[in-house]
């Protein structure tokens, strides 16, 4: 099973029924494309909402027909960039801090010296520069079929309603015809996984926890492979998924009598 806190892998019949329930909701076209995304290229959800048309496709000079591309480049900008665009809301709250010996000693002398002086001291003021995500760009080739069809529907039914779009035109767009936020994307993915399909414990990032599971266990690949597709920094992030798959578990759990 997975671990507490992790994203539900769904199985290959979770999968094929999450499809099937989409086509009875609205937007079809686009909701299969962002779930196709997730399943078959193993973005996070911050990164699908950051997409650009351009990411997928190349249009003509009037924005009114367009060529799928080969390859997705995912620019480093968008690998945990959940602000790249100013799109999201959250604010990151520190848990815990850290110090190396020197520099805890002089922020000791520092506090030490204000309190004597009868200065206020503000520990905020003293806690280490936060550290920046690194993002990490890929190139992940777009060669499944489903995901292609779903991309091509999509931006069919946008440019059939009249849009004109541009490279830098966002690739999912909310009823309101702007950019998704990273937030507002990964409660909407939650939604259709565990209301839609009834996948328990599912969450935005289980199309890619499945993606990287199947890899790593189903195509026996290294995980240097894996890591290159996932797009982490360090290979240790990656090693998380050679944990044994829930179905590999149950079907070792039915053998027994």
């Amino acid at each position: 099973m997975a671990k507490s806190g992790q994203a539900r892998v769904p199985t290959a019949a979770q999968q094929r029924h999450l499809f099937l329930v989409i086509q009875g909701h609205r937007h079809p076209e686009k909701n299969t494309a962002i779930m196709q995304v997730s399943f078959k290229l193993g973005l996070r959800a911050q990164e699908i909402a950051l997409l650009q048309v351009k990411e997928v496709a190349k249009l003509n000079p009037m924005g009114t027909e367009f060529k799928l591309l080969e390859v997705m480049s995912l620019p480093a900008a968008y690998t945990k960039g959940a602000n790249a665009m100013k799109r999201s809301k959250s604010h990151y709250q520190r848990k815990t801090i850290s110090f190396d010996i020197d520099s805890f000693d002089k922020v000791v002398r520092q506090i030490e010296a204000l309190a004597k002086s009868g200065a206020d001291v503000n520990p905020e003021n003293f806690y280490p520069p936060v550290k920046q995500h690194r993002g990490k760009s890929r190139d992940l080739p777009m060669v499944d079929q489903g995901l292609r069809e779903a991309l091509g529907q999509y931006l069919n039914l946008r440019l059939g309603k009249g849009e004109k779009l541009t490279p830098s035109s966002p690739l999912f767009i909310t009823q309101k015809g702007g950019p998704y936020s990273p937030n507002t994307l990964q409660e909407h993915m939650a939604l259709m996984l565990r209301d839609w399909a009834g996948v328990e414990k599912a969450s935005s990032h289980s199309g890619r926890r499945s993606l990287i599971t199947n890899v790593i266990h189903k195509q026996k690949k290294s995980v240097k492979i894996a890591q290159k597709i996932a797009g982490h920094v360090n290979p240790s992030t990656t090693l998380i998924y050679e944990e044994p798959p829930e179905e590999i578990i149950e079907d070792a759990l039915k053998g027994l009598d």
